[in-house]
């Protein structure tokens, strides 16, 4: 019986949080029940016991017992993964040996080598996303050399990280800022990859909640408010369906789900448009109970049957059983013209495929088993481990090559004689060319798609047949790399320049050694490092290929001091502004540290981001560049996630302080109806009414509507919302939103 278990025994209120320890593992042995086998509950119960004691001082931000924790993570990994027995003691373990006393000779003597080698995985995951940047790389790279080894490891990890975002409520802001860019950069797009859909979902939408909060909260609430009018328009959908599946005599199911709010909020600003212009805020879903040998045949009868109903967009039809992504992913998608003239989408899958589409790699296994199939995810380890092999290990683009080549979504295209080959959404014909061989990527001078002729930069689509075309004299150049998104492509350019590279450099090594030689100093690496330094160069490689290519001449070095045969930098007086860099430093040491600029803007300097124009009131952060002191940016920033995820170390928390002396440039997009007297209004309200400055103003009419772009000195984010709202509430505006000046 469970209430045997060595729990230590706790004070009334303690009392209470035991039971709700037991009822929690209790609830966990019941998900659990389907697979445990003999011998399993005894082993289940020992890692409870041992996590228990190993976490019993321990308590949570929010103030709960640790250990409810790791019961929740795996609570996670069976209900919503679909992961079993080992899977669980893993999960319950997973913060044992890096936080607490035990060991991972003790995990293994008591569990085995096979759970010991997951948990050793999970500890070598769980500070990855803190060091500097080159050391997060190598560490990720320990992550993706766990997942091709044993992918569970990665599948514990993202039910921890899911945990982590829902309980993120007692994090404090800077430290949910940090938490969730690294969510929505790395692991929902590791969970797609892995194929959890629904964990990726919520990971984006918890994402979001605390990056922009007010997006969040306004769509969630606009949500809420149409819920009743959505669900009788769904109805109205689904009756007509409905009858003619059960007319076929199918066996199914049908059901609207809300699209999710992240997805929402990228196609509001993807298209620009408000929520009430978002034509698919939800997707009807057709499951099927269907023998494996009738699956496509009855998906493509229900696709038959909806479209005889409804009207569809062609070019919106999605084919991903004939060819599944290669996360195995299968369904058909289509969008149809539904009541009232509104576009609807249609997914359309069997409750296998469902169970792979929820379940992701955990349902690969089990539908694996008795079949010789070489499963879609053996590839892509395949394709991971070739790039750990091939990659150097100190890059520091490593995550965001790694982002574009394995977790963006992916298209297939065709050689000539008709093969497939899988690229990430984005790639070019020169990508193609080095998916099929370097060589053929080093020569490539163009391309035919579809046997039209394009240049190496072309962007292939999905179902595109591509030929490459060669030349003997062609050679990689620094510019392929702006056409490129796949890291072999990368890796393969790089390393052919850099070779070139130091051919060039050969030339400037001369140039060197003699003007080294006629001022008395000799050429070795110290003096090499002293002049590049000087130059602000960051190699002594570049170094010398500048000074082939003509692109720094020498004539300084008559300016350095030569002592015995070395050669020292002559002392350039520093500019005033080091206490920029002064303060840099001090920031660093306390990651805490309040900064207030504003008023006392003149003790601390900072620069406002080009990237995004921060202004008073925004929700911002300090980000501590290389030389170029404190900079400051939205937290919506373009460029926030990857900051925030991959140089938390460098993140600074910022906060404004009103200071009415201080004007900052901001622009304002106006749309509306291009009627009389529109642009009076607009100028008298913003210079008259609010005696705002405005510093340019373009105007453009087309087909009787406008679009106005004006530029402004505001003091801060109340005097602009103001500005808008009151901009909106002019007759004949649709719309008022901010941009970014350049």
């Amino acid at each position: 019986m469970e209430t045997t278990l060595n729990i230590p025994v706790y004070t009334m209120n303690e009392a209470e949080e035991k039971k709700e320890i037991l009822r929690r593992y209790r609830a966990l042995l019941r998900a659990l029940k389907p697979k445990l086998k003999s011998g399993d509950k005894e082993q289940i119960r020992l890692a409870f016991e041992i996590a228990v004691e190993a976490h019993k001082s321990m308590r949570r931000k929010s103030g709960e017992p640790y250990i409810l924790h790791p019961i929740a993570v795996a609570m996670i990994c069976v209900e919503e993964i679909g992961l079993g027995v080992r899977s669980t003691i893993c999960a319950l373990l997973h913060d044992t040996v890096e936080d607490t006393d035990i060991t991972l000779e003790a995990v293994k003597k008591d569990f085995g080598s096979e759970i010991a080698k997951i948990v050793d995985g999970l500890t070598k995951i769980s500070n990855v996303l803190d060091t500097n940047v080159s050391q997060q790389a190598e560490n990720f790279k320990k992550i993706l050399l766990t997942l091709t080894d044993d992918p569970r490891v990665i599948l514990i990890k993202l039910a921890d990280r899911l945990h982590n975002m829902r309980t993120l409520e007692s994090m404090k802001r800077e430290k949910q800022l940090k938490i969730a860019s690294e969510t929505v950069y790395v692991y929902a797009p590791l969970a797609h990859r892995m194929g959890l859909y629904n964990i990726k979902t919520e990971l984006e939408d918890l994402s979001m909640k605390y990056m922009e909060p007010d997006s969040y909260h306004y769509i969630a609430a606009k949500l809420d408010k149409t819920r009743k009018e959505r669900t009788r328009y769904i109805n109205d959908f689904i009756r007509p369906v409905k009858e003619k599946l059960i007319k076929a005599k199918l066996d199914f199911e049908i059901f609207g789900r809300p699209k999710s709010i992240h997805s929402i909020w990228n196609k509001m600003k993807k298209k620009g448009v408000s929520f009430d212009e978002v034509y698919d805020l939800f997707a009807i879903r057709i499951l099927l109970n269907s023998k494996p040998e009738h699956e496509k045949e009855d998906c493509w009868k229900v696709y038959s049957l909806v479209t005889e109903e409804y009207n569809p967009a062609p070019e919106r039809l999605r084919d991903w059983l004939s060819n599944p992504k290669s996360n195995g992913y299968e369904a058909l998608h289509t969008t149809v013209m539904g009541p009232q003239g509104k576009w609807v989408e249609v997914q359309i899958r069997t409750k296998r495929m469902n169970d792979i589409a929820e379940k992701g790699l955990a349902a690969h296994w089990k539908y694996k088993e008795g079949t010789n199939d070489e499963n879609r995810f053996d590839k892509w380890f395949q394709q991971i481990r070739d790039m750990l092999a091939s990659q150097d290990t100190n890059s520091i683009d490593f995550l965001q090559d790694f982002k574009v080549s394995f977790l963006a979504e992916e298209i297939y295209v065709y050689t000539p004689k008709g093969d497939i080959k899988m690229l990430p959404t984005g790639s070019s014909a020169l990508d193609f060319a080095f998916s099929i061989h370097t060589a053929v990527g080093e020569k490539c001078i163009g391309a035919k798609v579809n046997h039209k002729l394009v240049p190496i930069g072309h962007v292939l689509r999905s179902g595109d047949q591509v030929e490459i075309i060669t030349s003997t004299k062609q050679k990689p150049k620094a510019e392929w790399l702006k056409n490129v998104v796949t890291t072999k492509a990368r890796s393969k350019i790089k390393d052919s320049l850099k070779e070139e590279k130091r051919k060039i450099a050969e030339e400037g090594k001369i140039i060197l050694s003699k003007k080294l030689d006629s001022l008395g100093a000799s050429f070795n690496q110290q003096n090499q490092e002293e002049i590049a330094a000087f130059y602000k160069i960051n190699s002594t490689l570049d170094l010398l290929y500048d000074i082939a290519i003509k692109k720094i001449d020498l004539r300084e070095l008559k300016d350095f001091h030569v002592s015995g045969d070395r050669i020292l930098a002559p002392k350039i007086a520093k500019p005033p502004a080091d206490e920029k860099s002064e303060g840099s430093k001090a920031l660093l040491k306390k990651d805490t540290e309040l900064i207030i600029f504003g008023e006392s803007s003149d003790k601390i300097m900072y620069t406002l981001a080009n990237c995004c124009k921060p202004i008073p009131g925004d929700d911002v952060f300090g980000f501590v560049t290389q030389g170029e002191g404190l900079k400051i940016h939205r937290t919506n920033c373009p460029n926030a996630a990857r900051l925030l995820a991959n140089f938390g170390h460098r993140v600074v928390k910022t906060k404004w302080v009103k200071n009415k002396e201080i004007s900052f440039l901001t622009g304002i997009r106006i749309i509306g109806l291009d009627d009389v007297g529109v642009i009076n209004k607009i100028t008298n309200l913003i210079s008259g009414t609010l005696r705002i400055n405005i510093n340019a103003l373009t105007i453009e009419a087309k087909d009787g509507l406008f679009e106005g772009n004006v530029k402004v000195y505001v003091h801060d984010k109340d005097e602009l919302d103001e500005l808008v709202e009151n901009l909106k509430s002019l007759p004949g505006i649709e719309s008022v939103e901010r941009f970014d000046t350049e």
